[in-house]
């Protein structure tokens, strides 16, 4: 059969469930926790922040793969980490453009990993990548993990990343109709039970695609980040989780009021057409276990803050909705620090800013770390327990 796709129609919402439809499965055993946890992978160097303070932070996998390791054993849901496309130098000073791809890097974790979920952040629209290459790998690494692999949908917000691969700069909306039609096709060929043929109004075509095996739940776990009309629109229709910024505001207070008509407007979208979704939210956790410990800490990451990369991951040339505002006066101390919101404070400061964010219609948190390993261990050795005990993780 061939399917002809007409920009902006919406085609096979009640036909693809998500995975939380199947109660046997990792993402429907996820949701009973209160509160998702997850972990941002720095496999970028200089991780999230703009600061030359010695640390132990490193873009390199066996770094990596051991923080995914601990994050497991300590009962975090997800993991996913950034896909960057850069010139020689990157974004300068700490983040000099070394980095590992996500795709790789989180496909290599399937088959050590036995419950947290690996996402895989991918451009679905550089290169010659095609949504058949996408299914057949996709559904691999679904049966190696046990329905523990997903995609987080990014289409690219940066002149210089589509320049790389030898085109201007799709349009920003035109990249969400562009991404639909890819995904329309990869969630097609997840469940057609015979040989499938397209045409759309993307350059690639498809004759007789066909894909085993299935993915043992539907699918495999959708994300996306987004801010924009046309991102909560396809965020909406085709995520199971979406990954927010604070619209407008850094600071935590700014963010628990800007977050809940924000977050209500995200899962609004999709209760609209029928489905749910869930915000995730990624927080910069700083904390020591007294409140002077925590500022030192804190003034300490700021004091060396690296003026070598002055726009830090605002630099080149971007479209991206979701961090229009967020360069006030205060950004030199926001990069040396980084995150989308900082949660700053002692352990039980830290659980109670959480408690904040869930009320504000946050759903899950994917953290941040500034000294990725020790950080970690403190976070599951002080602040964790408390956030069972506050009723926020089982």
């Amino acid at each position: 059969m061939i399917l002809t796709h007409r920009p902006g129609e919406l085609v096979g919402v009640d036909r693809f469930p998500s995975p939380a439809e199947f109660p046997d499965s990792p993402y429907a055993q996820a949701l009973k926790e209160p509160l998702l946890l997850g972990l941002f992978l720095p496999i970028q160097a200089g991780g999230w922040s703009a600061s030359t303070l010695p640390r132990t932070t490193d873009w390199r996998f066996e770094y990596n793969r051991d923080l995914v390791l601990k994050a497991e054993s300590l009962g975090f849901n997800l993991v996913f980490a950034l896909s960057q496309w850069l010139p020689k130098g990157g974004y300068g000073g700490v983040f000099d453009g070394n980095a590992l791809d996500s795709f790789m890097t989180t496909a290599s974790l399937t088959a050590i990993t036995s419950r947290i979920h690996l996402i895989s952040t991918i451009h679905v629209l550089y290169g010659p990548l095609h949504p058949l290459h996408l299914a057949k790998w996709g559904a691999t690494l679904d049966h190696i993990c046990g329905g523990r692999w997903g995609i987080n949908i990014v289409t690219g917000h940066r002149a210089v990343e589509h320049e790389m691969f030898g085109w201007p700069r799709i349009e920003h909306d035109h990249r969400y109709t562009l991404a639909s039609e890819f995904i329309e096709v990869v969630q097609k060929l997840w469940t057609a039970d015979d040989n499938y043929s397209f045409e759309g109004i993307s350059s690639w075509k498809m004759h007789g695609g066909f894909v085993t095996p299935k993915p043992r739940y539907g699918r495999p776990l959708l994300v996306n980040a987004t801010g924009s009309d046309a991102g909560i629109s396809f965020a909406a229709r085709y995520s199971d989780l979406v990954f927010i910024t604070s619209p407008g505001r850094s600071d935590f207070q700014g963010a628990i009021e800007a977050l809940p008509p924000h977050t209500a407007r995200v899962k609004r979208a999709a209760r609209d057409i029928g489905r749910e979704v869930r915000t995730l939210l990624n927080p910069m956790v700083i904390s020591r276990e007294t409140e002077k410990e925590t500022r030192q800490y804190y003034d300490a990451i700021v004091a060396h803050a690296d003026n070598r990369t002055p726009r830090g991951f605002h630099s080149f040339d971007s479209d991206a909705h979701a961090w229009k505002g967020r360069e006030g006066k205060d950004a030199p101390a926001r990069r040396a620090v980084g995150g989308n919101i900082e949660v700053v404070g002692t352990p039980e400061q830290v659980v109670e800013q959480f408690i904040q964010l869930k009320r504000a219609g946050v759903d899950g948190l994917q953290l941040s770390f500034f000294d990725f390993k020790p950080d970690l261990e403190f976070f599951g050795d002080r602040i964790l327990p408390l956030m069972k005990q506050a009723g926020l993780r089982l």
